[in-house]
């Protein structure tokens, strides 16, 4: 049983939880000399009936998904992590991370915020970062991060 990570899976979403979390990827990735992979998923539930009248949201989307994935790649190789993959996927995050991203790229550290962007969501049926623990087939990191300290 080796006790260092290879493929360490970080996921972002623009939240201040995920700036926590993947702050602790770097470091955990560089100590571990492993790949970091940050992905986003792009919440296709939030949008489909809207988009069906303009197809421009799942454009904007994506362009997020891009803009904050290329953030946080050089950001990370500033800060010395040497091999960084980004993934974009659609659907929703707490099954596409676990079972579908994480699967793919053979992750044995999942590092997610304890919270994310969608409070509702949340507070009606569970957390991203409770679904990804509960379905992942590898360790799994919830990063808390100071402000969920100061809401509480």
């Amino acid at each position: 049983m080796t006790l260092k990570y290879s493929n360490i899976l970080v996921a972002v979403d623009g939240s201040k939880s995920a700036e926590y979390a993947f702050k602790k990827a770097v470091q955990i990735a560089k100590r571990n000399q492993a790949t970091l992979i940050l992905v986003h998923v792009v919440d296709t539930r939030a949008y489909v009936a809207i988009d069906a009248y303009d197809g421009t949201m799942a454009n904007r989307a994506g362009k997020y998904a891009e803009d904050l994935l290329a953030g946080y790649r050089k950001e990370a190789t500033k800060l010395g992590v040497e091999n960084i993959n980004a993934i974009i996927e659609y659907g929703s995050p707490k099954t596409v991370i676990p079972r579908k991203v994480a699967k793919e790229i053979n992750a044995d550290l999942i590092i997610c915020g304890a919270t994310g962007l969608n409070a509702v969501e949340r507070l009606l049926i569970g957390s991203v970062s409770e679904h990804i623990t509960r379905s992942a087939k590898c360790d799994v990191l919830v990063v808390r991060s100071e402000v969920e300290e100061e809401e509480i």
